[in-house]
């Protein structure tokens, strides 16, 4: 993974790539018949939020498949099996368990991707169970902040605190691990207006 987090304005190209990449990413998991949705997801996926450089996707899944099977349906499209920058990295083999829901511990099980990530088709994917809180979350997050200008401008405000904070790290697990300070102020507000609509 890259060195510290940096961020850069908003690319209103950030979608178009989104979709040609989610697309490709369909077309590998097609013949596997475990896909239920493929989403832009992160603050790439938010018009006018500061983001690091490269567009996070996720695909929920009612199972997830063998690790060598996803691995080569996945490979033609690019997208490559990551362990993460250390081997305590947060949200490669499973999330981090948060929100209201309680559900089994199995549930957090996931997979991470990465494709190009030193080139201009950077990206990350997040293969999730359809059973993830985490994977409505991500959604909820996204629209909640789309929906509501005043919270995407602070959200942008954290991050570029957060991302100031931890310039001098080797890499970014430090910034994805200190947002969720921010998560956990918003957490029930974008939970009750993800259930509202």
């Amino acid at each position: 993974m890259p060195e510290p987090a940096v961020l850069h304005p908003y690319d209103p190209a950030w979608p178009g790539r989104a979709a040609e990449l989610l697309a490709a990413v369909r077309r590998a998991l097609e013949p596997l018949g475990v896909a239920e949705s493929y989403d832009h997801i992160g603050s790439t996926s938010v018009p006018g939020l500061r983001a690091k450089a490269y567009v996070d996707l996720q695909v929920r899944v009612r199972e997830l498949p063998r690790p060598e099977v996803l691995d080569r349906a996945l490979a033609p499209a690019g997208f490559v099996p990551t362990t993460g920058s250390r081997p305590d990295s947060p949200g490669v083999h499973r999330d981090i368990p948060r929100g209201s829901e309680v559900v089994p511990e199995e549930v957090w099980r996931k997979r991470l991707f990465v494709h190009d990530l030193d080139g201009p088709g950077a990206s990350i994917l997040h293969v999730r169970l359809s059973a993830s809180p985490w994977g409505r979350y991500t959604v909820w997050f996204r629209d909640w902040l789309r929906a509501h200008p005043e919270a995407r401008d602070r959200y942008a405000a954290f991050k570029t605190a957060t991302a100031a904070a931890h310039a001098g790290d080797p890499d970014y697990d430090g910034y994805t691990l200190a947002k969720t300070a921010f998560f956990d102020e918003v957490q029930e507000e974008f939970e009750a207006w993800g259930h509202r609509a």
